[in-house]
């Protein structure tokens, strides 16, 4: 994918003016005591088996180590406090070969598709500027909003690219407001124009652009009582979709009893430019959770002419967003069955299992008389060591196994090993 060469530039010459202009007051302020660092290690083996036997690839297999290191200063002293914030990733190949690529673990060589490079990385750099209680931050970010939910499932998370200005000055209130211009997805070192995801069945027509140089973004985000909380989030994608978002979030202590957590979203997604896309998305899930255990129930619903829209590389904020599929499609109704256990009850302290069941059908397939069905069974199990020498290295099997009469059949093992080293 190209990028406008111009435009690009431009932005990159102000954020670096802007990040030098920082960096110096930053140091001049010796801010240095408020800053901390710490260097993530994290290491994924990733298998997913194509079960067809007409499969083009029979499966995508490859094992890679990634560093990360997460560096946050303080902030000048002053009316305007201004402050750095860098992210260095960088992902090695352990092992791949070209009839196993496209994991998303690693880059894929441009001269050379399904090959993948021995390395590759990025230095993301983050002015930020506070002003009582509201913050402004230019350069790399990892939004997690229900219009813009930065991706993370992989071997190094995806960034957007642009300013984003969060203000909590009114109690129980946050305000949002921002624009992205570039993505940087999850397995690559390069700012590109985004695009809207229209894979699955979808049925999504970008229209005349199908880049786009902006996604503009507003909400409101506030606490009732520290039970209950609602938002409201507006997204543009310029030239593609326009997005409406609302949250209902619940929390019903019922003593000895346990509790009851209410998650519910609506979305209401429109077309811009020539697009086609025409989407209402609705979500609930109820978790009731009791000493170690939690059961949970969702429901999902599509309607309108096309799937639920979001920025492609990025995640869709649904309640039934899971480790392969988000039940999104075209007219798609979904449900969930979701069970979780912490093995601390039991005297093993950093042990947890979950496990959940989804099944969506009525999908609205382009061309086919028959409506699409398909359901996905999750099941994880994790340990975090919880003391010694190797306090907080992770631990991580996740295993999904995927059935569907209009994608791909799929059986998939993730091994997840994760070590964070503060460094001050």
């Amino acid at each position: 994918m190209t990028t406008p060469k111009r435009a690009d530039a431009f932005g990159s010459q102000v954020f670096l003016a802007l990040c030098g202009i920082t960096a110096s007051s930053v140091v001049s302020a010796d801010v240095l005591t408020d800053s901390r660092a710490s260097l993530e290690l994290r290491n994924v083996y990733f298998n997913r088996d194509f079960r067809q036997e007409a499969a083009a690839q029979s499966k995508a297999e490859e094992w890679a180590q990634g560093l990360l290191l997460r560096y946050e200063s303080g902030f000048t002293e002053g009316p305007v406090g201004i402050g750095i914030d860098a992210l260095g990733l960088l992902g090695v190949k352990l092992d791949s070969s070209p009839a196993r690529s496209g994991t998303g673990l690693l880059q894929v060589d441009r001269e050379k598709p399904n090959r993948a490079q021995d390395d590759y990385g990025e230095l993301g750099l983050t002015a930020k500027l506070r002003i009582d209680d509201s913050l402004l931050k230019l350069g790399t970010l990892q939004p997690k909003l229900p219009v813009a939910l930065s991706n993370d499932s992989r071997l190094l998370p995806q960034t957007f690219r642009g300013a984003w200005l969060s203000s909590t000055h009114i109690r129980d209130l946050t305000l949002d407001l921002g624009r992205f211009d570039r993505i940087n997805l999850r397995n690559s070192s390069d700012n590109e124009a985004m695009q809207v995801f229209s894979g699955g069945a979808r049925n999504i027509v970008p229209g005349r652009s199908r880049t786009s140089d902006a996604l503009d973004f507003a909400g409101a985000s506030y606490r009732w009582t520290p039970n209950l909380s609602s938002s409201y989030h507006y997204a543009a994608l310029d030239g593609i979709y326009r997005q409406h978002y609302f949250t209902l979030g619940h929390h019903l202590d019922l003593g000895a009893a346990g509790s009851l957590k209410s998650d519910l979203r609506g979305a209401r997604s429109t077309d811009e430019g020539g697009s086609n896309v025409d989407n209402r998305a609705f979500g609930a899930m109820f978790t009731y959770k009791r000493g170690p255990q939690s059961f949970g129930l969702g429901y999902q619903q599509m309607s309108g002419d096309t799937g639920f829209a979001y920025v492609n590389g990025a995640d869709g904020y649904l309640v039934n967003l899971v480790q392969v599929n988000d039940f999104g499609n075209e007219d798609e109704r979904s449900w969930q069955a979701r069970y979780d256990f912490d093995f601390t009850a039991l005297g093993l302290p950093g042990l947890t299992f979950m496990t959940r069941y989804l099944s969506g059908d009525a999908v609205e397939l382009a061309g086919r008389a028959e409506q699409g069905e398909e359901w996905e069974r999750d099941t994880d199990l994790a340990y975090v060591v919880q003391g010694g020498p190797l306090k907080n290295l992770g631990l991580k099997w996740r295993n999904a196994t995927v059935r569907s009469n209009f994608g791909p059949d799929i059986d998939e093992n993730r091994l997840i090993v994760t070590y964070t080293v503060p460094l001050w």
